[in-house]
């Protein structure tokens, strides 16, 4: 299993969640599990798939609060062996979630600018001006700096990442991911699995073009084969 590939169970509950990582079977060995389901079990899913299947969880939580609450909150989550977690890359979430994290296995991944989001959104909500390209790599350095352990970011930005001096050892991880000729749906800043590969993520983030295919197995397995 290529484990590059991560699977996005954004379904609406750990029993959708569950029949889907095992329709997909083999063809997927690592899952994102996010926001939208943490209150229909997703930490249960969590906790089934990495116990029970043997899959790797990237659990997606995006957290941004005071220091001492997000330091609370991953010391909280850390105790369920993730893999991966989300924070908000700013560098004082960044610093209180590896607090929270020290001592467990899980990373620290720190989210610079979301995939589907432009300028005028980033106008809309008062973000500093400039081009968003540089707003992310700045984003990216200034967390890595934090001592995140890798970060969020779109495939766009992921060779000036991977170009930064503090990116050395860090991890890549790219949503905004579509295979050729997938619906964008409200991702704005796109590129195929193979070219993020190639511009160095570390790990894709793929979710509506598996769960919503017909067959979910098939289409994880094509999105293996392009990175191949």
């Amino acid at each position: 299993m290529d484990d590059r590939l991560i699977v996005a169970l954004d379904v609406g509950n750990a029993v959708a969640g569950l029949e889907l990582a095992e329709r997909i079977g083999d063809a997927a060995s690592f899952y994102k599990i996010g926001l939208g389901m943490l209150t229909g079990g997703g930490l249960a899913l969590a906790r089934e798939l990495k116990d029970e299947h043997g899959k790797r969880i990237f659990l997606d939580m995006k957290l941004f609060d005071i220091g001492a609450t997000v330091e609370a909150a991953v010391r909280g989550l850390a105790q369920f062996d993730l893999d991966f977690l989300t924070v908000h890359g700013d560098p004082q979430v960044v610093r209180a979630a590896k607090e929270g994290a020290a001592g467990s296995n899980t990373k620290i991944l720190g989210v610079t600018v979301l995939t589907s989001l432009d300028r005028a959104d980033l106008d809309a909500s008062m973000i500093v001006p400039g081009d968003i390209h540089d707003i992310t790599v700045e984003r990216a350095a200034r967390a890595f700096e934090a001592g995140a352990d890798g970060v969020i970011a779109s495939p766009r930005e992921a060779a000036a990442i991977r170009a930064l001096p503090q990116s050395a050892g860090r991890l890549i991880v790219t949503p905004g991911v579509r295979p050729a000729g997938a619906a964008l749906g409200d991702q704005k800043r796109v590129e195929t699995p193979a070219a993020a590969i190639a511009a160095g993520a570390d790990h894709i983030v793929v979710g509506r073009p598996v769960w919503q295919a017909t067959d979910p197995r098939a289409a994880a397995q094509a999105i293996v084969a392009e990175l191949a």
